[in-house]
């Protein structure tokens, strides 16, 4: 028995597909999924003017002699990246514990987490690799000579950022609380202590109490993951600002080439 082909529903003009144009290629399932793509790009862009931003934060001017050492920043925050994504797995099984919950549940994520071991050498190591990131990047800051006018305010930021990421390391470093890891930082916080006028306050609010406890920990533990990535995040939000409105500066062994109206001028 032949099948009934029954008429189609009468649609209104804009909904009805737009008719094939000749010598158009069919489109095979990646070309619609391509389109798909740019059509949701485009609806993004259209309702909030990110293409513009973006813009203006990745297309600028290169200064001459720009080399190698101009990358340290982008490395610095690529380490500071895998540090927070590390970080987070590793919060998924850490328990701040004074009673042995921390240390056993370092020992779970070494020895029975699948890629424990790994994603806890690369946290800890990446740290001291952030270390020696961001001291080069500011070594390379202070000898070209890029504090100076106009940066003053971004080699400040710069600076808060180095003491911050000390202070991640500093508050990182109780967290498995073992035997080196506690006497360790005993002697920081002591040492803390004996700085002036402030030093007395802080070694009492690291400490939370007189002594070393489960306070100690739960709050080194919400200063490392919590209090100084969000500073560190805002910081390098605002860094990253000034870098791309300000521009990098070049060596200080390239000099300064006069404007094309200059020499125009000139001659």
């Amino acid at each position: 028995m032949p099948k009934l082909k029954l008429p189609a529903p009468p649609l209104p003009p804009p909904l009805r597909p737009a008719p094939k144009r000749p010598g158009v290629p069919k489109q095979g399932p990646l070309d619609a999924a391509a389109d798909a793509g740019a059509h949701v790009v485009d609806w993004v862009d259209e309702r909030t003017s990110l293409s513009g931003g973006l813009r203006w934060m990745m297309f600028r001017k290169v200064p001459k002699g720009t080399n190698w050492f101009y990358t340290l920043g982008s490395a610095t925050m690529f380490a500071f990246l895998s540090q927070a994504v590390t970080g987070v797995f590793l919060a998924m099984y850490y328990r701040p514990d004074a009673a042995g919950g921390a240390y056993e549940s370092v020992r779970h994520i070494n020895d029975d987490v699948f890629l424990g071991e790994f994603v806890h050498g690369m946290h800890k190591w990446g740290s001291s690799v952030m270390v020696i990131l961001i001291f080069l990047h500011m070594a390379r800051t202070f000898f070209f000579g890029a504090y100076k006018y106009p940066r003053e305010l971004n080699w400040v930021i710069g600076v808060a950022l180095l003491i911050l990421t000390m202070a991640m390391s500093f508050t990182g470093y109780l967290l498995p609380f073992d035997q080196r890891s506690y006497w360790a930082t005993v002697v920081g916080v002591n040492i803390n202590g004996t700085g002036p006028l402030v030093g007395p306050y802080l070694s009492d609010f690291l400490r939370g109490g007189a002594e070393f406890g489960a306070t100690t920990l739960s709050r080194f533990y919400a200063i490392h993951m919590m209090l100084i990535p969000g500073a560190l995040g805002a910081l390098i939000g605002a860094h990253l600002y000034l870098v791309a409105k300000l521009g990098t500066t070049a060596p200080p062994w390239i000099k300064a080439q006069p404007a094309e109206e200059l020499v125009e001028e000139r001659a």
